[in-house]
């Protein structure tokens, strides 16, 4: 079974909603660590989208910041809101844990185990 599944992808119009949900079954010898969301597009480089930290602390790039939302339940699975959607959002969303660090250190690529992904394509 792989760890990390993501779900909630898919196609919306210019200014919708979706929900990625992320279903974890990872384990680490660590007992905290980072999750977050990234996407990538063909050609460019893996960015960081939201990530929580082991304290909790919520970090975000400059492009979601106040469109979207991360969260994490009880069993750590977690989530992501994104609303007010854009044409530049259009990636592959990509699940994420296992890394150490701390608030925006969560948002760097380097460390994490990853999901399969969850294509996003928002157009006009």
């Amino acid at each position: 079974q792989a760890q990390l599944v993501e779900s909630g992808g898919g196609s919306v119009q210019v200014g919708g909603s979706l929900r990625l949900s992320c279903a974890s079954s990872y384990r680490s010898r660590v007992r905290e660590y980072c999750m977050g969301w990234f996407r990538q597009v063909s050609g460019k480089e893996r960015e960081g989208v939201a990530a929580i930290d082991p304290d909790g602390e919520i970090a975000y790039s400059e492009s979601a910041k106040g469109r979207f939302t991360i969260s994490k339940d009880n069993s750590k699975n977690i989530y992501l809101q994104m609303n007010t959607l854009k044409a530049e959002d259009t990636a592959m969303y990509y699940c994420a844990a296992g890394r150490i660090g701390w608030g925006a250190e969560c948002l760097r690529s380097s460390g994490y185990t990853w999901g399969q992904g969850t294509q996003v394509t928002v157009s006009s």
